[in-house]
């Protein structure tokens, strides 16, 4: 992906930050941040609200945070989010950092503290472990993993009987040999944001899907494995080597809070300016693609992402949820 995702989101920011009365700090915290490029992107799209920006990148890998000093100037934690020196709750001196923005961090986890502004996650929640069930004569079974000489195997055992339960209050309607996952990795996840957030809201861009859906589909649709970029084979074979992802149960994350909004992500875009954008790249493709300069590449480059984030058979079949705060 280009530089389009990362210009839309400014403007949701924007958005955002004007909702809640134009807050300054305003903190944005991207969990699952990787090297920093959708961070590096909001910045270089200038949104209105970067004098108050203070934008948090949280990645628990430490060699990908490393590397994100190669795109952006970090500055440490505490000078973002600490508080001022000697201030107390009914102290109105302004903030000294205020209109200081944009400024960046990095932390592992998420801020110890609560703020006002967004907890963003994108295409993090998929790779968060999960408990998988499968129905089965006897009631519902977890389906764990044993050895078979040298291969790994899956082995069914029957769920204990709050599992179980749990699992015939998502899905009472699953056949025989129909699966879902149980997400209590996710949810927690969500548990946990909503509490660091004193005002604005919760974002989530993900493949989601309720789970009784997800117990009429073979399994090997929502449980999917990628390798070198593209799909990969059985999550038990090569392990280590492939990444496993799993669609979000949007009705489990419901049970901690329910969504303010839920919509396919080619909604979203639209709605935060896609279009607007996208035409004008059109226009400056049609008057310099003769000319194949670094202008009209980028702006075809721009059209080209649009379609991808709202082809319904890749990307845009991610959805967007938010939870809006207090």
């Amino acid at each position: 992906m280009g530089s389009l995702f990362a210009t839309v989101l400014s403007r949701a920011l924007d958005s955002w930050w004007a909702g809640l009365g134009r807050p300054d700090p305003f903190v944005v915290v991207e969990v699952g941040a990787g090297v920093g490029t959708l961070a590096a992107g909001i910045r270089r799209a200038h949104p209105q609200c970067s004098a108050a920006l203070r934008y948090v990148l949280v990645e628990r890998s430490g060699a990908l945070r490393a590397r994100q000093a190669l795109h952006l100037t970090l500055q440490p934690p505490s000078s973002l989010l600490g508080a001022r020196p000697g201030a107390d709750e009914d102290d109105d001196e302004p903030d000294p950092l205020a209109g200081t923005g944009p400024m960046f961090t990095s932390l592992a986890e998420l801020p110890g503290e609560s703020f006002v502004g967004v907890v963003l996650a994108n295409e993090l929640l998929d790779n968060m472990a999960f408990l998988l069930l499968q129905r089965s004569d006897s009631g519902w079974s977890e389906v764990r993993v044993g050895e078979e000489g040298s291969e790994l195997v899956e082995v069914l055992v029957p769920a204990v009987p709050h599992l179980g339960a749990e699992a015939d209050h998502l899905a009472p309607d699953a056949a025989l040999g129909g699966r879902i996952p149980v997400q209590r990795r996710a949810r927690a996840w969500l548990r946990d944001a909503v509490g660091r957030v004193d005002r604005g809201r919760v974002v989530v861009v993900d493949y989601a899907t309720p789970t009784p859906s997800l117990a009429t589909r073979p399994w090997e649709e929502w449980l999917r494995t990628y390798r070198a970029h593209g799909r990969g084979g059985h999550p038990l074979s090569a392990p280590g080597e492939q990444d496993l992802t799993c669609e979000v149960a949007v009705d489990q994350l419901a049970t901690v809070r329910r969504p303010s909004a839920d919509r396919p992500q080619a909604a979203f875009l639209r709605a935060h300016g896609m279009e607007e954008l996208v035409e004008d790249a059109r226009a400056t493709w049609r008057e310099r693609a003769g000319l194949g300069d670094l202008e009209a590449l980028r702006a075809r480059s721009l059209v080209g992402e649009a379609e991808a984030l709202t082809d319904p058979a890749g990307l845009g079949a991610f959805r967007v949820l938010e939870w809006e705060l207090p």
